[in-house]
């Protein structure tokens, strides 16, 4: 593969190895442990600009990213807080986080001289990596479980992808992906190093530019890819000099699945969640493929771990789209959840973000069936 000259070589986290980036799919091949990528920053044309293994004009793009982060006066009086911003990963392309992942693993697969790209995927993943799939040429295959919402599944058959619905939840789809994929094919799941470069991109876009930098974040967690991503721009970010002062991170879960909730603050590893269920699907995921190091990416920017139960978060999201205006789903109301839920931990002055992971639009059902149990 040819990388950019800012590139260095991924390091495994575990063992320490190093790798050039040729043959790098996802884990490390010698423990399987997680792969991090390192850059010369004295070597990059804008250290404010997240740099990635290749050259930044073979991107497989569909205009993912700079997503606004909007003001909302009414939440800041509520949580007491200076500021409350809302990064709305809903506007993304497939209307979700995600995409800015898989545009930069579909990236490393196309220049790998692939054909397929494949990944066990709660819903979202699998959607994004059939629109990527697509758009470079690459046929996409995913193994989604039954209870994957609707609207992920039609959208993966709407973009070409090859979709397997597994009978249960996440993890029956991962074992059916262990089982089945095809070993030519290119994995773009949860572990991909790649889909961390895409999502970094998120914390350079609030950490600098303009005046939106928060003293906190505030976001919902499934595998742990978003805290881990935010955590690296954190660290290249200060690397680069571009940052001297860096936000606390706070990772959010439902109470029936929250497995780096749990761990967060404590010095116990990340225990896999033996009988999971929450409503929010996204965040559904008992065994995170990232979970010790979104941990360490709390633990280490002074932050914490908070568990939401699902009506709250549900609650959340249609008090921020009665508010603000803003579309939350039920996944980013996990995040408001757990910011009221904060709320006494954050400075009167401090600026607070929230990550919206996914558009509201594509969990209205959820949302729409707690306002029927309401009685509306």
């Amino acid at each position: 593969m040819e990388t950019s000259p800012a590139f260095r070589h991924f390091t495994c986290a575990d063992c320490g190895e190093s790798f050039d980036a040729d043959g790098i799919e996802a884990r490390c091949p010698s423990c399987d442990g997680v792969l991090v990528a390192e850059y010369n920053h004295a070597a990059l044309d804008a250290p404010a600009e997240p740099p990635v293994p290749f050259a930044r004009e073979r991107r497989v793009s569909i205009d993912e990213g700079a997503t606004p982060a909007t003001d909302c006066p009414t939440l800041a009086d509520e949580l007491g807080v200076g500021r409350l911003l809302l990064k709305d990963e809903g506007r993304n392309p497939t209307g979700a986080v995600t995409d800015r992942g898989l545009a930069v693993a579909v990236t490393a697969a196309t220049l790998s001289g692939a054909e397929d790209v494949t990944l066990p995927t709660t819903g979202n993943g699998g959607q994004s990596a059939a629109a990527y799939a697509g758009r470079a040429g690459l046929e996409s295959h995913s193994y989604v479980p039954t209870r994957c919402p609707f609207v992920n599944k039609a959208m993966i058959n709407v973009h070409g992808g090859d979709m397997n619905v597994v009978e249960g939840r996440y993890p029956d789809a991962l074992d059916a992906y262990a089982d089945g994929h095809d070993d030519a094919w290119f994995p773009v799941g949860p572990a991909s190093p790649y889909r961390r470069e895409g999502v970094k991109a998120l914390g350079y876009e609030l950490l600098v530019g303009d005046d939106t930098a928060p003293d906190a974040v505030v976001v919902p967690a499934g595998h742990g890819i978003v805290l881990t991503a935010l955590h690296t721009a954190i660290e290249e970010l200060r690397e680069a000099g571009a940052i001297d002062d860096a936000p606390a991170l706070y990772a959010v879960q439902p109470e029936g699945c929250a497995p780096i909730a749990d761990a967060c603050g404590t010095a116990d590893d990340v225990v896999a969640e033996e009988q999971p269920d929450t409503i929010v699907g996204p965040l559904e995921v008992p065994d995170p493929a990232l979970g010790e190091h979104a941990v360490a990416a709390v633990d280490e920017t002074g932050g914490s771990g908070v568990t939401v139960e699902d009506s709250d978060a549900l609650q959340a999201a249609v008090d921020a789209a009665s508010t603000t205006g803003i579309e939350l789903s039920g996944t980013g109301g996990v995040a408001l959840a757990g910011a009221r839920e904060l709320a006494e931990t954050f400075a009167d002055d401090a600026t607070v973000a929230l990550v919206n992971p996914v558009a509201g639009s594509k969990e209205d059902d959820l949302l729409r069936s707690h306002l029927m149990s309401q009685g509306i």
